[in-house]
């Protein structure tokens, strides 16, 4: 029986690098046998210009039908002024919030022949390999209350809460450990010196290491000393498990050390058997929308995550981390890898690459 595919193109480059990821899983269907059904639905802004809601039903419906959701990106200027549950941001959070998806995968690799497009030095960078493991459907994104009141003295005061139980932190802390075991060992970034959520993150983790992952090598470490960490000596890491906050911004620095966040894939997973949601982790680009400069790799090594952890072929999934890593070395890269490829250069050589492989061919060591 067919899986389900649902491509969620988005706002700005998003409909520009989701179309090359398509491309790329449409060759494979045509030519590996990847038994997939694909479908499109709009999304974000994109969904808030259609139909006033940027998840409009027919997209949740078809999310929550899916095997894997790959999408581009949303947001841009043109919609700041929308009330913030009608933003393209807000209906990312509510579809993360529909689907379940509370483990946020997050790679940060510096591939070898990009080591001098790193802003850090080529020593401290060659050889990265880290893998974030962000909770994504709680803290303060999700906690209540919320929002911007106004004092009698018309002060006005904006309330975000930060709120996570046992259950949520044991869940993802779970999957890193799961994850971790299969690498070198972990680390937990918190804030337990100062917040009593951080606290609490501490000693869930710490039992449940105690109790079930005692094999695993675990350290803790505080959010701001892990940022600082980050680009004083980033090997000392392999997987990093966090909140929600700190997991977003930890994330976007680690792929800087990359040379660029246009190479950077994400996964956001639930419980089993039920639909993944896929992402570059680079926002909408909205100043270079329409310009065919954008780079597609990490849409696309996005599709191959959507390959590995919900459509189960973890052989293709090696076959496109081959053929990007192959297209790289070949000095096909966009202008923010200081090259002069199009966006549609890039999808072309990966095929290109995907095509010169046999079949059987292992492509990733």
């Amino acid at each position: 029986m067919s899986k389900k595919l649902l491509i969620l193109p988005g706002d700005g480059i998003g409909p520009e690098v989701a179309g090359e990821a398509r491309r790329v899983a449409e060759w494979l269907v045509a030519e590996r046998g990847l038994d997939v059904a694909i479908e499109q639905r709009l999304f974000g802004g994109a969904g808030f210009d259609d139909v006033g809601d940027p998840l409009p039903q027919e997209t949740h419906d078809a999310a929550l039908a899916a095997d894997a959701v790959l999408m581009g990106a949303v947001g841009g200027p043109q919609w700041a002024g929308n009330a913030r549950h009608l933003r393209p941001e807000a209906g990312l959070l509510r579809l993360r919030q529909a689907m379940n998806v509370y483990v946020n995968l997050r790679s940060a690799l510096v591939f070898d022949c990009l080591v001098d497009a790193s802003t850090l030095k080529p020593e401290i960078v060659r050889g990265l390999d880290i893998l974030f493991v962000r909770e994504l459907t709680g803290g303060i994104y999700f906690g209540q209350p919320r929002g911007i009141t106004v004092e009698p003295d018309g002060t006005r005061r904006g309330v975000d809460t930060q709120v996570y139980t046992t259950a949520e932190i044991e869940r993802v802390a779970r999957h890193a450990f799961g994850l971790a075991r299969k690498r070198q060992r972990l680390t937990s970034v918190d804030k337990s010196n100062v917040m009593e959520s951080g606290l609490l993150w501490r000693e869930v983790v710490t039992d449940l290491h105690r109790r079930e992952f005692s094999d695993v090598q675990l350290d803790h470490m505080y959010a701001d000393n892990a940022a600082m960490q980050l680009v004083r000596n980033p090997r000392q890491f392999d997987v990093i498990v966090t909140d929600n906050l700190f997991g977003d911004v930890l994330s976007d620095e680690a792929a800087m050390l990359t040379g660029s966040i246009g190479l950077l894939p994400s996964a956001a997973l639930g419980e089993p058997d039920t639909p993944g949601l896929y992402e570059p982790i680079h926002g909408s680009a909205p100043d270079i929308a329409g310009r065919g400069i954008a780079n597609p790799v990490a849409t696309i090594l996005s599709l191959a995550m959507a390959l590995r952890w919900s459509l189960g072929r973890s052989d293709l999934a090696d076959a496109i981390f081959g053929a990007v890593t192959a297209a790289l070395e070949q000095g096909v890269h966009t202008p923010d890898l200081g090259g002069t490829a199009s966006t549609g250069d890039v999808g072309t050589a990966i095929i290109a690459q995907l095509a010169s492989q046999s079949p059987s061919q292992p492509a990733r060591a």
